[in-house]
C-alpha cells in the first residue's frame, strides 16, 4: 500500500472509531487517497458519505449535520482555492461552537511556492478563526508513522468537539500527499498499529462543571434567552424553569429552545416600546446564551443602571457593551428548591402587557398577508413540537419573532455570524441528521446566494425537507432599517433593494428540485402541512414595498396597546 493510501485509510479508520458517523466530499485529484479511503468506509456501512461538487456547499452541509448531531463532521477538499471556499462555513462554526473538521489535501511542501499548479499557503489560511490546526508531515515510508496519524485524527476530533475544554469548533488538517494518489493494484487492509481491539487515542470528557444556582436577590429580574445549540441539553427550557420558579418574566429569540413556551409574546415589541420600558425597566437581566436580534434588546443591556448577569457555555462569553459582571456556566441552570422570593406584581405586569400586543397585534399580522410576518405565522402554526424549523437570517428569523407565536416546531438558526451563507446546505444536512420532520424558511437573496446546494446527486443521500421561500425580488431588510427611509429612496432600489428578477421556479427545475407557490394562507399551511418526502421549495411572492411600513404599524399598534393597561 502506497504512503498516501496508507495514511487516508487510517485517519478515516481513527475518525469512524471517535464516532464520526457522518463524512462530506468534494471531488478533487489531491484528495483522491481520502475520497477512496471515505468510500470504502461508506460501502462498509461505516459512516455516510455526502459527496458535493461546491466547496461552499459542502462546508455548510457538514455544518448543518454537525449542528444536528454535537459530533464531529469532517469535509474532504483538493487544494487550492477550494480550501478558500470552506471560510464563510469555519467562520460561522467558529461563532457558533460547531464540530467541523476540515479535510485539505495538500501538495508536498517541496512544490509550495514554485508556481506549481494549484498550489498555495494552506497552512494558517484560517488563522486564529480555528480551535486547533496542524500541517501533517507528508507520508512516506517511515516505521512508527500509523500511530503518528492516528494520535493526529484522535486529537482532531477532540478538539473539534471540545471535548477538554469545553468548547467545540472548527478543526483544521492539512494533509499534503505525494503521487501516487491511488491505491495499488492488491492493497491490503490497514494494521491497527498494535493497540488493543485498534481503541483510539481517548481523552475523558469533561463533565458540567458544578455551580450554584443563580442567585435570587429580590430585585426586578428579566431573562433573556438568545441562541442556544441544538444539540445537548435544552438550556433554554433550563431557562425558562429557573425563570418560573423565580417569578420572572422570560424574553426569547426565536433559536431559544425550549424556553419560547415560556416567553412573553412579542416580547421584542415590548422591549422596543421606550414609554412601557422606562416604567418597567428591569433592575437585573440574566441573559443566556446569545441574543442576536434586535436593537432593543442591545440597547437595554447597554444601560448604566441595569445590572447584566450572563451564563453562557464554555469559551468567549458576548458582551458587546462590556456590560457584564458575571459570567455563569450552564449548569447554573439548575431546578430551584426551597423557599424563594417572588414578585408576583412585577411578572404579572410583564404578562398582562405581553398578552396585550399579542390581542393588538394579530389583526394586522393576519390582514398582511402576503408578507413575510404572515408567512412566518402561519408555518408556527401550522408546525407542531415534531418538527424543526431552519430559519435564514435578515428578515425571516425577525418575522419569526416579531409574529409572537410561542409554540410551534424547534427553530434552528445559523446565528454565530448571522450570514446568508450556505443557508440552503445547512438546512439538508439537519434534514439529513435527524428524524424530525425538517422545513426551512428562507429570504430568496439567502436561497439564491446558496442554490447550488439544491444539486445533490443522485447516488447521495436524499434529505427530506420543504424549503419556503419568501420571495421580494431582493434585499428586504434594508427597507426596515436606515437606508430604506424616504430621503434615500433614490439610492436604495439599486444598492439596497438589489433587484434580480430571477426565475427561482427555473433553478429548481435545473436542479431537478420540485417547485410550487403559495398565494395565499391556506395553501401555504396546505403545503408545510404534510411530512415532507423529498426535496421541495414553496415559493411565495411578497411586495418588498410594504416592509417598513407594516414594522411601523406594529410599532404604533404596540404603543396603543400598551397606553391602555
Amino acid at each position: 500500500m502506497n504512503p498516501a493510501t496508507c495514511c487516508a485509510a487510517v485517519l478515516v479508520d481513527e475518525l469512524v472509531r471517535h464516532s464520526v458517523r457522518e463524512a462530506v466530499l468534494c471531488p478533487g485529484s489531491r484528495s483522491a487517497p481520502l475520497a477512496f479511503a471515505l468510500q470504502a468506509a461508506d460501502a462498509a456501512g461505516r459512516l455516510r458519505l455526502h459527496v458535493r461538487t461546491d466547496e461552499r456547499t459542502a462546508a455548510f452541509l457538514a455544518l448543518g449535520l454537525a449542528k444536528a448531531s454535537g459530533h464531529a463532521v469532517p469535509v474532504v477538499t483538493t487544494s487550492g482555492t477550494a480550501v478558500a471556499s470552506l471560510h464563510p462555513a469555519v467562520l460561522e462554526a467558529a461563532h457558533s461552537g460547531i464540530p467541523l473538521l476540515l479535510l485539505t489535501a495538500d501538495r508536498p511542501p517541496e512544490l509550495r511556492g514554485t508556481g506549481a499548479n494549484q498550489t498555495t499557503q494552506q497552512v494558517g489560511i484560517f488563522r486564529d478563526v480555528v480551535r486547533w490546526q496542524h500541517d501533517l508531515a507528508t507520508p512516506d515510508e517511515r516505521i512508527g508513522q500509523v500511530a503518528v496519524w492516528r494520535a493526529t485524527a484522535s486529537r482532531a476530533v477532540i478538539a473539534a468537539q471540545g471535548d477538554r475544554d469545553g468548547t467545540p469548533g472548527p478543526v483544521h488538517l492539512n494533509l499534503p500527499f505525494r503521487e501516487p494518489l491511488v491505491p495499488d493494484a492488491a492493497a491490503p487492509e490497514v494494521a491497527a498499529d498494535g493497540r488493543p481491539d485498534g481503541a483510539p487515542w481517548t481523552s475523558a470528557r469533561l463533565q458540567s462543571v458544578a455551580a450554584e444556582p443563580i442567585e435570587d436577590d429580590g430585585r426586578r429580574t428579566l431573562v433573556l434567552v438568545g441562541d442556544l445549540p441544538l444539540a445537548g441539553p435544552d438550556w433554554g427550557s433550563a431557562a425558562a424553569e429557573v425563570a418560573r420558579a423565580r417569578g420572572w418574566p422570560v424574553v426569547a429569540e426565536p433559536s431559544s429552545g425550549g424556553a419560547r413556551t415560556s416567553s412573553i409574546p412579542h416580547g421584542s415589541l415590548l422591549l422596543g416600546s421606550a414609554d412601557w420600558m422606562s416604567r418597567h425597566r428591569p433592575e437585573r437581566v440574566v441573559v443566556v446564551g446569545r441574543p442576536t436580534l434586535t436593537r432593543a434588546v442591545s440597547r437595554l443591556l447597554a444601560q448604566p443602571h441595569v445590572d447584566v448577569d450572563l451564563v453562557a457555555a464554555a469559551g468567549p462569553w458576548p458582551d458587546p457593551a462590556s456590560r457584564v459582571r458575571s459570567v455563569l456556566p450552564m449548569a447554573s441552570l439548575q431546578p430551584v428548591t426551597g423557599r424563594h422570593h417572588r414578585d408576583s406584581k412585577w411578572l404579572r405586569a410583564w404578562q398582562d402587557a405581553g398578552a396585550a400586543v399579542a390581542q393588538a397585534v394579530s389583526p394586522v399580522i393576519e390582514q398582511s398577508w402576503p408578507s413575510g410576518l404572515g408567512v412566518a405565522k402561519t408555518m408556527l402554526a401550522r408546525l407542531d413540537a415534531s418538527a424543526q424549523l431552519f430559519v435564514g437570517s435578515s428578515n425571516p428569523v425577525r418575522d419569526l419573532d416579531l409574529a409572537g407565536v410561542t409554540s410551534g416546531p424547534r427553530v434552528v438558526a445559523s446565528r454565530g455570524l448571522a450570514g446568508i451563507d450556505g443557508c440552503v446546505s445547512t438546512s439538508i444536512g439537519l434534514a439529513l441528521a435527524s428524524p424530525a420532520p425538517t422545513y426551512a424558511l428562507l429570504g430568496d437573496l439567502t436561497f439564491l446566494h446558496d442554490v447550488t446546494g439544491l444539486v445533490v446527486g443522485p447516488q447521495e443521500p436524499q434529505p427530506d425537507l420543504t424549503i419556503v421561500v419568501v420571495n421580494d425580488d431582493g434585499g428586504g431588510i434594508f427597507a426596515t432599517l436606515e437606508p430604506g427611509a424616504p430621503a434615500h429612496a433614490d439610492a436604495f432600489d439599486r444598492v439596497f433593494g438589489t433587484p434580480h428578477g430571477a426565475d427561482l421556479a427555473g433553478f429548481c427545475e435545473g436542479a431537478g428540485v420540485e417547485h410550487v407557490t403559495a398565494d395565499s394562507a391556506e395553501e401555504l399551511a396546505a403545503e408545510v402541512g404534510a411530512w415532507p418526502t423529498g426535496l421541495r421549495v414553496v415559493e411565495v411572492r411578497i411586495d418588498r414595498s410594504a416592509h417598513r411600513r407594516l414594522r411601523e404599524q406594529l410599532a404604533e399598534t404596540t404603543v396603543q396597546a400598551l397606553s391602555r393597561l
